[in-house]
């Protein structure tokens, strides 16, 4: 799996989200190897989009077409700053991987110093998440192409008020610890209140 993510400034999310309908509509059906995606806007005004296809060739063939081109340079006017684009070639699914039916999505950006040690812990987590964190549907992480240790992790939630309160009863185990240890400086989050996800 190939996982492509774009980020801005939103200027108007309105826009944005007639443009991701177009896209559906008229240019999915041509997308070769397209697996779906998950994005949405924070209330900050930070707009990110995580699109997911089989292999790299086939997000290369997609973002070659005219017509993605064409539609790309019209989707760019909804941002109001620089769009940043990251490329993931190796995508992890963690507890079954991302939720079409998730009420809320929290998309956490990071870097590690010891990526082998963190996927080690994130494995023995997985366990231990599914028996104490129901309102987790499953998780997807990708590892940026073009910084070592870089990752775009998105995790899927039934709701907020459900992973807030999950939150609030979980005590921090040594393994959350050495997790935090792992990684340089703190790591962004994005909560999609109304995440996008297909």
């Amino acid at each position: 799996m190939y996982m492509q993510v774009i980020q801005g400034p939103i200027a108007d999310p309105e826009h944005l989200s007639r443009q991701l309908e177009l896209w559906r509509t008229d240019l999915k059906p041509g997308a070769r190897g397209y697996l779906g995606s998950t994005g949405g806007v924070t209330p900050d005004g930070r707009a990110i989009e995580c699109v997911r296809f089989e292999s790299e060739e086939a997000a290369r063939a997609n973002s070659a077409r005219p017509e993605q081109t064409a539609w790309w340079t019209e989707t760019a006017k909804a941002f109001g700053g620089d769009v940043t684009f990251h490329d993931c070639p190796e995508v992890e699914l963690i507890n079954g991987g991302g939720s079409d039916t998730a009420g809320f999505v929290q998309v956490i950006q990071g870097r590690t110093t010891d990526r082998e040690r963190l996927q080690e812990i994130t494995a023995q987590m997985e366990e231990e998440m599914q028996e104490q964190r129901p309102d987790v549907l499953g998780l997807v992480v990708g590892w940026h192409a073009d910084t070592p240790g870089a990752f775009t992790q998105i995790v899927y939630f039934t709701s907020e008020a459900e992973a807030r309160e999950g939150e609030a009863t979980m005590q921090e185990s040594d393994m959350d610890a050495e997790f935090s240890s792992l990684l340089t400086g703190e790591p962004d989050f994005f909560d999609l209140l109304d995440p996008d996800c297909d």
